[in-house]
């Protein structure tokens, strides 16, 4: 598999980043990895939606499901399906990370595998895997995945934290 950079968006202190321009059916896969995502606010998420072409908003109908597996520093470790994560025909931002805190060791890493966002006969499926620290001195391991559930081709993306601002490098990756 190779991958072509195709853009970086390293950010501070900002709302949110967007991928508006390079989404096309050059690629039939674009995948987007996240370094050093940390939030200005305490106890938020990491989210993502995506903008239909020809459509001013983000807020794509979508069905996700998230699996997390974490371990405290209090020796405390779970495994479980995370119901308050899932979207059943949803349009909201998706949260791929959580419970995250703002300080300096309470950031995630990730990435994002989106398919064929150019496809006009089929919906879209996605994948996200995430790793943070959270707020309460918690790491975990998140997958989280699902399809948006329309036809229209993807041309936007747009990552942002559940509240409040963040700093992060996103980068996307486009593999023919």
């Amino acid at each position: 598999m190779s991958m072509d950079l195709i853009t970086t968006n390293t950010s501070s202190n900002v709302a949110s980043s967007s991928f508006t321009s390079s989404i096309d059916n050059t690629y039939k896969l674009f995948i987007f990895k996240f370094y050093d995502v940390n939030p200005a606010t305490d106890n938020v998420g990491f989210t993502f939606q995506v903008n239909a072409t020809d459509t001013t908003s983000y807020g794509v109908t979508m069905n996700t499901s998230q699996w997390l597996s974490g371990h405290s520093e209090g020796d405390e470790g779970s495994q479980q399906y995370e119901d308050g994560r899932d979207q059943a025909q949803g349009t909201n931002f998706q949260e791929i990370a959580g419970d995250l805190g703002n300080g300096g060791d309470e950031s995630c890493a990730g990435e994002l595998w989106l398919f064929n966002p150019s496809n006009t006969t089929f919906v879209k499926h996605f994948y996200a895997r995430s790793s943070g620290y959270t707020y309460h001195n918690y790491n975990y391991d998140a997958f989280t995945a699902g399809y948006f559930n329309d036809t229209t081709a993807i041309d936007d993306v747009q990552f942002k934290m559940s509240s409040g601002n963040m700093d992060a490098v996103i980068k996307m990756y486009g593999v023919k």
